[in-house]
């Protein structure tokens, strides 16, 4: 019996499974190239550095070896004198034994180099280069990242998650909400309704979403619950890939009250009761004001059941004065990016 022909339909979903393999399999090559890159950079610099101490190599050193490194693979980018210079520094930056050294070929050389000259320490290096590697951030995107204090920013983050999210998500959620935001895309004026803040924030969902951290999906504006016969909106619904949960969102032009984190409650109890699916983490609320004073959100959500961030946004770029030199501890730093990195083992599986 002569068999049929593959319909249209069974060919486009091999042609797309093929392509996706494809795209897959270039990735990863591409991935591999840039850590044998970033290998051969780190120990051309530990080269550099040896004779530097042993011999005392100074600049002219340097060029002639940038000159006939240059002649001999003249083919090959990055023999600069300059960026032999950027070699040692990175090797210097990152030592055989230190806690950084595994990560280095996990991002390009590009964005390296501008992590060491904007980043003071090494949790701040770690972070970022953990941040970029996890998110896929462009160098463009890491350089707003840094320019935006977002290190900063995520580690003053007030949650209360600790006490309401379960083990193994309550530090990757620290993680996805930040102390402030900043909508300097927004072409609003500083005196602004919530509905003119709302429309504004549709109107460029995209730009939204990526200052939020890339990893939400946009589901609604004013998501309507109906319970009991009467309706209730929530502004913003979105959903963390990562976390897998529902995020509901409420924009407050004004000052942070203790009174809103009462209507957060109600909202995530509505959502986990009547939207949230069986496979999915418990909803997290956030709750973005113009202002807020840091205790009073403290007490607000100290005795709260339900998982919630409070922030601020800004319209302008700015980490305001008084959370300068505030960071957490460092073992809480740690303990943080550690999460990374455990999300990132499960997800490339330790290659």
């Amino acid at each position: 019996m002569e068999k049929q022909s593959p319909t249209l339909s069974d060919y486009v979903k091999t042609l797309e499974a093929i392509k996706h393999r494809v795209r897959q399999a270039q990735y990863e090559a591409l991935k591999s190239v840039n850590r044998e890159l970033i290998t051969l950079y780190y120990d051309i610099g530990r080269m550099i550095a040896d004779q530097q101490k042993a011999e005392g190599w100074g600049k002219a050193v340097v060029e002639t070896l940038a000159r006939d490194l240059q002649n001999e693979f003249p083919g090959m980018i990055g023999f600069s004198p300059q960026n032999l210079w950027y070699m040692r520094q990175f090797y210097l930056a990152y030592p055989k034994g230190s806690k950084l050294q595994p990560l280095v070929g996990e991002i390009s050389w590009s964005k390296h180099i501008l992590i060491m000259a904007r980043c003071k320490d090494d949790q701040e290096k770690e972070f970022y280069i953990r941040m970029t590697a996890k998110y896929g951030w462009t160098k463009n995107v890491l350089a707003l990242r840094i320019q935006d204090q977002t290190y900063e920013k995520t580690l003053l983050g007030q949650t209360n998650f600790d006490n309401t999210l379960p083990d193994s998500v309550k530090d990757q959620a620290k993680l996805a909400v930040r102390d402030e935001y900043t909508f300097d895309f927004l072409e609003l004026g500083e005196e602004h309704s919530e509905r003119e803040l709302e429309r504004a924030l549709i109107a460029r969902i995209e730009q939204f979403l990526r200052e939020m951290g890339a990893m939400f999906s946009f589901m609604g504006s004013q998501y309507r619950l109906e319970i009991d016969g009467q309706e209730y909106f929530i502004d913003l619904l979105l959903y963390h890939r990562v976390l897998k949960c529902l995020v509901a969102v409420e924009l407050k032009i004004s000052e942070f009250k203790p009174e809103y984190v009462g209507k957060m409650q109600f909202y995530l109890a509505a959502l986990d009761d009547r939207v949230r699916l069986p496979d999915e983490n418990p909803s997290i609320g956030m709750i973005l004001c113009r202002e807020k004073k840091r205790t009073i959100v403290e007490y607000a959500l100290k005795e709260s059941n339900k998982p919630i961030g409070v922030a601020a946004y800004r319209i302008v770029r700015r980490l305001p004065a008084e959370l300068k030199g505030k960071l957490p501890e460092p073992k809480q730093i740690e303990r943080l990016l550690e999460a990374v990195e455990v999300k990132m083992h499960r997800k490339y599986g330790g290659n």
